[in-house]
C-alpha cells in the first residue's frame, strides 16, 4: 500500500484538528504542528486555511464519488443503481464519521470560498455520471415519474436524515445496520 502523500497527511492533520477544536478555532500552525509539515509546505500546497477546509471537503465527496463508481461497473439493473447510491454513502459515512460530520457543517463555507466554482464542476460532474447511468433504466420506465431535481432527494433523503442524527449521536441504532433497510426504502421509493 502506498504511503499517504504529504498533502494527504496535511488534509488529516487538518480534519483532526477540526475535530478537536472546530473548524474556527483552529489554525495554520496547529495543522502544521499535527502534520509535522513546514509552514512553507502548507502553504505551498494549499495557501491558506480556507483552501484546506475546501480541498478536505472535495477529497471526503471524492471518496464517495469514487465508491460509487466502482460499484456501478458491477451493477446490472436499476434497482442495483438505486440502491449503491445508498449503500455507497452509508459506508463511506460509517467509515469516516469525522470527515462526513465535517462535510456535513461545511458545505456552504466551501460554496462561498474561492473554491466554490470548482465544488460545483465536480458536483456538476457527479450528478451528470449518477443521471448518465440512470438515464437507460429512466427511458425504459423503470422509475417513477418525478422531477429530476427531485429524484435525488428522494433517493438519499432518508439516508442522509438518518446519518446526520446518528453523526450527531441522537440514534441508538448503528448507521451500518440501517444499510439495507435504507437501500430498500429509496428503491421503493422511485421504482415504478
Amino acid at each position: 500500500m502506498a504511503r499517504p502523500s504529504r498533502k494527504d497527511d496535511i488534509l488529516q492533520a487538518a480534519l483532526a484538528c477540526f475535530t478537536e477544536v472546530g473548524v474556527d478555532a483552529t489554525t495554520i500552525e496547529m495543522i502544521r504542528d499535527r502534520s509535522g509539515a513546514s509552514i512553507g509546505s502548507l502553504y505551498h500546497h494549499f495557501g491558506n486555511k480556507e483552501r484546506i477546509i475546501a480541498a478536505l471537503y472535495l477529497a471526503g465527496t471524492g471518496q464517495y464519488a469514487a465508491l460509487l463508481e466502482q460499484g456501478f461497473a458491477a451493477a446490472d439493473s436499476a434497482e442495483a443503481c438505486i440502491k449503491l447510491l445508498v449503500t455507497s454513502y452509508i459506508d463511506w459515512v460509517a467509515a469516516n464519521p469525522d470527515w462526513a460530520r465535517f462535510i456535513l457543517h461545511s458545505r456552504g463555507r466551501v460554496e462561498a470560498s474561492e473554491l466554490g466554482e470548482q465544488l460545483h464542476e465536480a458536483n456538476r460532474l457527479h450528478y451528470g455520471r449518477i443521471h448518465q447511468e440512470l438515464a437507460g433504466y429512466r427511458a425504459q420506465g423503470l422509475f417513477k415519474a418525478m422531477p429530476s431535481d427531485c429524484f435525488a432527494s428522494v433517493i438519499i433523503g432518508p439516508s442522509h436524515d438518518f446519518a446526520r442524527n446518528w453523526l450527531a449521536g441522537r440514534t441508538h441504532t448503528q448507521l451500518a445496520d440501517c444499510r439495507e433497510l435504507l437501500a430498500q426504502v429509496a428503491w421503493d421509493s422511485v421504482k415504478a
